[in-house]
């Protein structure tokens, strides 16, 4: 039993690590309302919390080497404690950024790879798998009660009591530590500052550009900042596409300066020679697109529940248990089934149920919520996470060496949230993006008087803020409107609201098919067996 403390310390840190997104997800109205703020900058604040870890992670992994992965471990998780206290005490937007999208992100890209390479370092064969499997479960479980939780607090109470409570989690967590071992030896290595810079400046530009295509257009220019009135597209194009193309001409820079490091003799911050690995790469490209998915669904499905529906927190979180007990289920049967399954099978199965599922979803959107169909949509949704999250983990961790679980870890914290990241900032642009041009078009058409329809146009110029559709026939009054232009406003913009989702869900279709073809180097025999210092190299392309 003593043997298995150590996941339960481990899996207590993973649960806080994934239980904050979904909070903070499910209690997105109320806290637009009580911080006064907007869903663009919640959406803002979501994208940077999971991209400060992607951007950052590789770095922290390398820290886990320097310093000793339980000590990086202990380090990460009092950080972590710290953003969270300031988290709960924000008194504004600018603060919950501060402590929740920074310093939780920044304690957590020394955590994330440590509970990878912890459990690597803890267990063994067999072992390993049914300790991957836990940690997998452990997120789910974070994933099922994360929802319901956070909707709950926040109904009846506030949700700044799940960032305190997460305070006294990681504390003991800290406390807990010593029963871990760790026998990697520390790397008397010098870290260097421009790795560093060159990735997270290339990752934060990517997904800053794909934030922002909302605003600015993909590549026509729309709503760009200017400077002395005059805007800013160079050559004609949109800040969107400079953005990342220089993001990934910097992330290009990064790989070709790792390989130099290692030429000269230098130790590089990432293993550019980890991607040659034909399976990590596979895995690494499915878990990306695995959380591109789940961002972009628990961005989008408690928008449309509160702002479009007008469901509370706990309401919310309700319609979102059946994806939460799905995906504890699914990761218990794909642990069984990898018994008898190769890898691969169950990846696909995974990925073709949540084509399914998402199909499912987009048929639900209606203006009366499709309760049986929304079920069996997120329960479909839940079940395909569950079978990927039972398998990912050890494909990553087990097709590298021992000497290299850390660097492997890392890169999986990287995938994660960079797919968190850039499910949030790309399938949040297109929704808002889609809600500004049919609320524009809709007005347009319409048959109110042409003053309102040049007023509504002026007012929604740079865009429209997602607000509770219920609100929109109060704000027109407000404005001047009759009751009747006030009405055909909010139904307007309630169908504009249906549409956008609709487009999204659309997003999210092609991504879960897109990640199908990714899953061609996922072993298609059983990953079960021992592995030691004295393995083979890892098969290489």
């Amino acid at each position: 039993m003593k043997r298995w403390n150590v996941v339960l310390v481990l899996g207590a840190a993973q649960f806080v690590m994934v239980l904050d997104g979904t909070v903070m997800n499910v209690s997105i109205s109320t806290v637009v309302v009580e911080l006064d703020t907007s869903v663009t900058a919640m959406q803002a604040a979501i994208t940077f919390f999971t991209l400060t870890m992607a951007a950052f992670m590789l770095f922290g992994a390398k820290l886990g080497d320097v310093w000793g992965r339980r000590r990086a471990f202990v380090i990460g998780s009092c950080i972590y404690a710290a953003g969270s206290l300031i988290t709960a005490l924000s008194p504004t937007v600018g603060f919950l950024f501060l402590g929740w999208s920074i310093i939780e992100g920044l304690g957590a890209v020394l955590v994330i790879p440590a509970i990878a390479a912890l459990v690597a370092d803890n267990y063994r064969g067999r072992e390993r798998v049914t300790a991957f499997a836990v940690i997998g479960a452990v997120s789910g479980a974070a994933v099922a009660a994360g929802p319901l939780i956070g909707g709950a607090v926040t109904t009846y109470s506030s949700w700044r009591f799940v960032f305190v409570a997460e305070v006294v989690i990681m504390l003991l967590v800290v406390l807990c530590a010593r029963v871990i071992t760790d026998s990697t030896p520390r790397q008397h290595i010098r870290l260097d500052s421009g790795s560093v810079l060159l990735s997270s400046a290339g990752l934060v530009l990517i997904v800053f550009g794909m934030l922002q295509s909302k605003t600015w257009g993909w590549v026509v220019p729309l709503n760009t900042p200017e400077i002395g009135g005059v805007p800013i597209a160079p050559l004609g194009v949109s800040l969107t596409t400079w953005c990342i193309a220089l993001g990934v001409i910097l992330i290009t820079l990064f790989i070709g300066w790792q390989r130099r490091l290692l030429r000269d003799g230098r130790p590089p911050l990432m293993q550019p020679d980890l991607f040659a690995i034909k399976t990590l790469r596979s895995g690494l490209a499915v878990l990306g697109a695995q959380y591109a998915v789940t961002a972009g669904l628990f961005f989008m499905v408690p928008v449309y529940l509160q702002m479009t529906l007008g469901f509370d927190a706990l309401e919310t979180g309700i319609r979102i248990f059946p994806l939460s007990v799905a995906l504890i289920l699914f990761s218990i049967v794909g642990t069984a089934l990898s018994r008898k399954w190769s890898p691969r099978r169950i990846v696909r199965v995974g990925q073709g149920i949540l084509v399914l599922s998402a199909i499912l979803l987009l048929g639900a959107v209606t203006e009366d919520l499709r309760s049986v169909l929304f079920g069996i949509g997120m329960f479909f949704a839940g079940s395909a996470l569950g079978l990927l999250a039972s398998q990912l983990g050890n494909v990553n961790m087990s097709s590298v060496k021992e000497k290299d679980t850390s660097e492997a870890g890392g890169l999986q914290g990287v995938f994660q949230n960079l797919g968190s990241s850039l499910g949030t900032a790309l399938i949040g642009s297109i929704l808002i993006g889609a809600l500004s041009t049919s609320f524009a078009s809709g007005v347009a058409v319409s048959e109110l008087p042409s003053e309102v329809q040049a007023t509504v146009s002026a007012a929604t110029d740079r865009g429209v803020t997602v607000i509770p559709a219920a609100d929109v026939a109060q704000l027109g009054a407000e404005a001047g409107l009759t009751d009747e232009e006030s009405d055909e406003l909010a139904e307007i913009y309630r169908e504009s609201q249906l549409s956008s989702l609709r487009v999204a869900f659309v997003g999210l279709i092609l991504i879960s098919l897109l990640s199908i073809l990714f899953s061609r180097g996922i072993p298609a025999e059983s990953m079960v067996r021992r592995r030691t210092d004295t393995d083979e190299v890892p098969l290489r392309d």
